[in-house]
């Protein structure tokens, strides 16, 4: 068996890779893990446990609560709710546990399983190899120590989840969004009520688009991923700005009033300013990856915030962010992370922050959206090549010097080995897309050529 957890929990194809019974164990092992860690000491363990509307979220959510009662966790179901509600519920209500039900972005047949530590943060690696190791040990026969009488674990609904989050949320927000007309497109996800019920009470007017989920229909044409619906409903109903979750609503995208998309790097880019405004912004410093546009960078650099990239995955940005005590970062694809009200991406977060700023300068979301030019980039990716030689063959290394020459300070170029596939991903920006494509175009033939 190959490792299960990747770099945000446990992924597959419902009941197929990721199956009732895999939950099961898997939190049966999750509570021995943590009460093996002292997690547990000297109190009843308490979990909260969410999910996506997915329809296979309703067999896997009663295979986790199954799998932690029966470990003598008890269990507060808070039901549809977002990946940062959930997060943020762990660590309000004081619980040992979080878990998310949740593959995000990814289409209707996928689920997953991520497992939150005390607090709402991410579970540490070490623990997460200790829980698959665990449970593969038990998995083959080994049986486990498990509770009788008073001691198995309690379940019971937390109804009261949907409201304290949404509190939350309000809390956060330095001023009101009265005025603004706002369209949201929740992807038909887990904050197809949460989102909608946050901006409203905050003063705005809103329109939703994607917010009658199914169990069948998540991110189904719609949401972060498909950008098109929104842009449209946008421009039809006159609105000042439309906003796109995922899934499970870690992420926020945004459209302007004309339907032009406004991406991660550009919101980070207006918080960014934002947060220094208010003395909020730590360091003065944001969290990137090396994928970040390069017009994000040289933005930074104009307003004289300092850029600090990560490789590409919001954990190592928030693993930078914890380690130095910088207060926000994020990715293009618009996981922003609020470190002082957030423990990891959230949306709805991201988008009342970002519709605050549109209310309190008065300006378009597109002027503000200004602040950096997006320079053209372009990604191929070369696959069946040897990814492990790409920072030794020095064949290479000159095509990329001289493609670096040719761009001078206005293009970027980057080689990146693929961590899951056997392929490289050579990525070029430029002030000239026709540039961008050319570059890119000659770098492959290279990698091509001398990995293949």
């Amino acid at each position: 068996m190959g490792r299960l957890f990747g770099t945000d929990g446990v992924r597959g194809i419902a009941n197929a890779d990721l199956t009732a019974e895999l939950a099961l164990g898997l939190s049966v092992a999750a509570a021995h893990v943590l009460a093996e860690a002292g997690t547990f000491a000297g109190h009843r363990p308490v979990a909260v446990v969410g999910r996506d509307p997915r329809a296979s979220g309703e067999f896997l959510e009663a295979a986790v609560v199954a799998g932690l009662a029966s470990a003598g966790v008890d269990v507060l179901r808070v039901g549809v709710l977002p990946t940062p509600a959930v997060a943020y519920l762990t660590g309000a209500l004081g619980a040992d546990l979080g878990v998310m039900l949740s593959a995000s972005h990814n289409a209707m047949p996928d689920n997953g399983i991520k497992f939150l530590a005390r607090g709402g943060h991410k579970l540490d690696d070490v623990l997460e190899d200790r829980i698959e190791d665990v449970y593969a040990e038990h998995r083959t026969g080994a049986p486990w120590n498990r509770p009788t009488g008073a001691g198995v674990g309690r379940v019971k609904d937390y109804d009261e989840g949907f409201d304290q989050y949404v509190a939350h949320l309000i809390g956060v927000l330095p001023n009101r969004l009265d005025g603004l007309k706002i369209v949201l497109d929740e992807a038909h996800g887990a904050a197809s009520h949460v989102s909608p019920e946050a901006f409203s009470r905050a003063g705005a007017q809103v329109i939703t688009i994607g917010a009658q989920p199914d169990g069948l229909n998540i991110n189904d044409g719609c949401g972060s991923t498909h950008l098109e619906l929104l842009k449209a409903a946008v421009v039809e109903h006159g609105a000042d700005f439309g906003i796109a979750h995922d899934g499970d609503a870690d992420r926020c995208l945004a459209v302007d009033h004309a339907g032009a998309e406004v991406d991660g790097d550009q919101i980070l880019a207006i918080l960014a300013l934002s947060l220094r405004e208010r003395g909020a912004l730590r360091e003065n410093t944001v969290v990137g990856t090396v994928m970040s546009n390069l017009g994000f960078k040289l933005a930074m650099e104009r307003e004289g915030i300092q850029l600090v990239q990560t490789a590409v995955g919001d954990r190592y940005v928030l693993e930078s962010m914890k380690e130095h005590g910088y207060a926000l970062g994020g990715e293009q694809s618009g996981h922003v992370i609020v470190l002082d009200h957030a423990t990891t991406g959230d949306g709805t977060l991201t988008g009342l922050l970002l519709a605050a700023r549109v209310a309190a300068t008065k300006r378009p979301l597109a002027e503000l959206a200004e602040v950096m030019v997006r320079l053209p980039q372009v990604l191929i990716n070369v696959p069946d090549v040897d990814k492990s030689r790409v920072a030794s063959t020095p064949e290479l290394t000159a095509a990329v010097a001289e493609a670096e020459a040719e761009l001078g300070s206005t293009g970027r170029v980057l080689l990146r080995p693929s961590g899951t596939e056997p392929l490289v991903r050579v990525m070029v920006e430029a002030a000239d897309i026709d540039h961008a494509h050319a570059v890119a175009g000659r770098l492959a033939d290279v990698v091509k050529s001398t990995l293949g």
